[in-house]
């Protein structure tokens, strides 16, 4: 077992490492990495990411556990399931035998070879933004020490998982403006419009075809043809 000394600096230099990771896909793909190395029992791990329409795990340590992972939201049961909605933290040392989740906890021990996990909601403030799951392949894996070890690695994830998400949507959000800007000067040039009237020219035919105001844009650009 670690001492508290030594995973305080393991966990310091991750949280410091987790700064310049400005993809989500890098993010997710790091933390399966650094999970395995500072928490003692940790075999394998999944990240579920909840989404507008729904949840998935895109990235663990093999696809049979992304797989499994998912199959809890559609059984309704196991504990990234009940970190999401019930707990910020679940854990079970036998997962074939635990009665709380009867169809999932015998399925994942056999078809992935696990009996204990740990999972954690991941959140700021303001959202939850998913679950870490830390699995192990021996049974009654995680002490006390590693589940509070592994809620203080879950801390700096759900903080640095928002930092790349919001820097994704701000890429957005900027690639997305910059091609409106320059429908808009198509439009003022050949038509000599004002920047207002440019806008509301491309938001009419954004409305009037049912297509994203940016992917109008983007077709101006593209094709310097003039909507209709």
């Amino acid at each position: 077992m670690e001492t508290q000394a030594g995973f305080a600096d393991q966990l310091a230099d991750a949280a410091r490492s987790m700064q310049g990771w400005a993809s989500t896909q890098l993010t997710l793909e790091k933390v399966v990495l650094v999970a395995t190395e500072v928490i003692q029992g940790c075999d394998l791990v999944g990240i579920s990411i909840v989404h507008h329409d729904g949840i998935d795990t895109p990235v663990g340590s093999n696809e049979t556990l992304n797989r499994i992972d998912e199959l809890q939201f559609v059984l309704k049961e196991g504990p990234c399931f009940d970190a999401l909605h019930m707990h910020e933290v679940v854990h079970s040392g036998d997962l074939a035998n635990d009665k709380r989740w009867p169809r999932w906890g015998p399925l994942i021990a056999k078809e992935a070879g696990v009996v204990s996990i740990v999972s954690y909601r991941l959140y700021t403030t303001r959202d939850t933004l998913g679950a870490m799951n830390l699995y192990s392949t021996k049974p009654d894996a995680f002490d006390p020490d590693d589940i509070n070890n592994g809620h203080a690695l879950a801390a700096h994830v759900g903080v640095a998982l928002a930092a790349s998400q919001n820097a994704e949507n701000l890429e957005m959000a900027i690639t997305n403006r910059t091609a409106i800007g320059r429908a808009e000067g198509i439009l003022m040039e050949r038509f000599a419009l004002s920047p207002d009237q440019a806008f509301a020219v491309l938001r009419r035919v954004s409305q009037r075809g049912n297509v994203k105001l940016n992917l109008v844009a983007e077709d101006l650009v593209r094709t310097r043809e003039t909507p209709k």
